[in-house]
């Protein structure tokens, strides 16, 4: 069992940036491929970025390619998201998911079923 706790959200101006972080409870977070999606009311939840259990790879949507960053720490039990240059269209719930996918693809992370998810933190951009 795997409990995440999402932080960080708030309110941002446009080209601002902001840090979220997701808390995981269990021993095994490693064993996990991390995700971040967002959601907006109304509209499906979207896959924002993936990274794989050591932290060396990670995919990203071509929307916020290059403005946001995953990042993860195996030692503490967390996983992050840094976003820069926020644009009014990121403004969103963010969640933290976790799978125990066998294999990291681009195809699998934004297809696969995911094991747990966070509460989600509002992100809002707006000036």
């Amino acid at each position: 069992q795997v409990h995440l706790v999402e932080s960080g959200g708030g309110l941002v101006q446009p080209g601002g940036s902001l840090r979220l972080s997701c808390a995981a409870s269990g021993r095994t977070f490693s064993s996990y491929v991390m995700a971040w999606f967002r959601q907006v009311p109304g509209k499906e939840r979207e896959f924002v970025a993936a990274i794989n259990w050591g932290g060396s790879n990670s995919y990203y949507a071509d929307s916020v390619k290059g403005r946001f960053t995953i990042s993860r720490d195996n030692a503490k039990n967390t996983v992050s998201l840094r976003m820069n240059s926020l644009k009014p269209e990121d403004t969103a719930v963010y969640y933290c998911a976790a799978t125990s996918a066998p294999i990291f693809t681009i195809v699998v992370v934004t297809t696969t079923q995911y094991d747990y998810w966070g509460q989600g933190t509002q992100v809002t951009v707006s000036s």
